[in-house]
């Protein structure tokens, strides 16, 4: 069925006023920033209302409109603060200009049914408008940061040859430093012994109790799933008490009865602490991508002679791999980036990256952590993309997406 769009226009007095808030919003931002809140609000409400009644005035001149609310906004910001500011006013002109013309001239309603009672459509864009303040106060931190650590002088704040763009305001001395300082590396090492060993333990563990917990003739699969994810839901401090009472039992007979060295046994320790807390995303990811899992294939290999083990490397493994492998970079980001769990099993001799960026944090003040910060926010990124490709790859092969 073919839907007939009509050609929407809001009154004036609904464009202006909707313009009235955003631009009281924007001015409620810039006036805190500039040490006066109401003012702000005020200039920026009266602004963007008498933009919009002008724009709409002149509705067939949109293009040279836009533009000059563009330079206009960028002027504005550069008189304020200087490059940095100017650069945000660009941003504010070039998002208004479009805004004023999406609201005035209806363009809100143009990939909407007509049929929506203007209730509905506030609502269809509030919710992403919540969604997308949300994003934005979760991402803000992580924006700070790695501009940051590009910072030439040996500060956590942004310095006035940052904030000019000055070229001398930012340097590469911070990574330099993480590739080059003897701790740093020693850390970095750690980590990329540690975070693979606890992963392929995950993995391994984690699948097989997936696998057998799927399987509807298990009594108290229900509870048993409950125990083996609790290491997720447990608030990690009382993990880590409880992991360093019975690793120290552990990690005692090891060194005395078995007369492995302490190192070796520091290693072993903080790998087993790191496998538990990655069993449960191995779990959850597995569980969910066996529930699309066509159990006839398996008794259909095994019909045709297959062994169990046979049955499920050559038929169950490649459909559920998806999931494996995403419970794998849970698992090994969940090693990777921990640091509580760690202070209490391991040693000095076993100080992973996350724990050396908490003692730079405490002892030393190390601009060099922002450089790691950084690197760690790519690598986790980069991870995460991967699992949302084979989250797509799993759906496809199951049938549920299109190809």
């Amino acid at each position: 069925m073919k839907l007939v769009t009509t050609n929407f226009r809001p009154s004036q007095t609904f464009t202006v006023s909707v313009l009235a808030a955003a631009g009281a919003i924007a001015g409620l931002l810039v006036g805190t920033s500039q040490g006066s809140t109401l003012l702000g609000l005020v200039i920026g409400a009266a602004l963007l209302a008498a933009l919009a009644f002008g724009a709409m005035a002149m509705e067939d001149q949109e293009r040279p409109i836009r533009w000059a609310i563009l330079i206009g906004f960028g002027l504005i910001g550069f008189l304020i603060g200087g490059v940095s500011a100017g650069v945000v006013g660009l941003l504010f002109g070039w998002f208004f200009g479009w805004f004023i013309y999406w609201i005035g001239k209806g363009r809100y309603r143009a990939h909407l049914v007509p049929y929506l009672t203007p209730g509905q459509v506030l609502w269809h864009y509030a919710f992403r408008v919540i969604c997308g303040a949300i994003f934005i106060f979760l991402i803000t931190p992580i924006l700070v940061v790695m501009p940051l650590s590009f910072n030439a002088e040996d500060f956590f704040t942004f310095t006035p040859e940052m904030l000019r763009f000055d070229p001398e305001g930012y340097s590469l001395k911070h990574y330099q430093d993480f590739f080059t300082n003897s701790d740093w590396q020693l850390s970095f090492r750690n980590s990329l012994i540690i975070a693979p060993i606890a992963t392929i333990i995950s993995v391994s563990l984690g699948t097989l109790a997936a696998i057998g917990l799927s399987q509807s003739h298990v009594p108290g699969r229900r509870a048993i799933m409950a125990i083996l994810i609790s290491p997720m839901i447990v608030p990690l401090i009382i993990s880590a008490t409880g992991m360093f009472f019975f690793y120290s039992q552990i990690g005692l007979f090891l060194e005395n009865d078995i007369g492995l060295s302490k190192t070796f046994v520091g290693y072993v320790k903080i790998i087993l602490a790191h496998a538990v807390l990655g069993i449960p995303f191995v779990i959850i990811t597995v569980t969910a991508t066996l529930v699309g899992f066509d159990r006839s294939l398996t008794r259909a290999a095994a019909n045709m002679g297959a062994n169990p083990v046979t049955t499920f490397f050559r038929v169950q493994m490649p459909l559920i791999l998806p999931g494996v492998i995403s419970g794998a970079l849970f698992a090994f980001i969940t090693s990777f980036d921990e640091v509580v769990v760690v202070l209490f099993v391991g040693s000095a001799r076993q100080k992973t990256l996350p724990w050396q960026m908490f003692t730079g944090l405490r002892e030393q003040i190390s601009p060099t952590i922002l450089a790691v910060a950084t690197i760690l926010v790519v690598i986790s990124i980069a991870l995460l993309t991967v699992v949302e490709l084979l989250r797509r790859r799993s759906e496809r092969l199951r049938g549920m997406s299109p190809g």
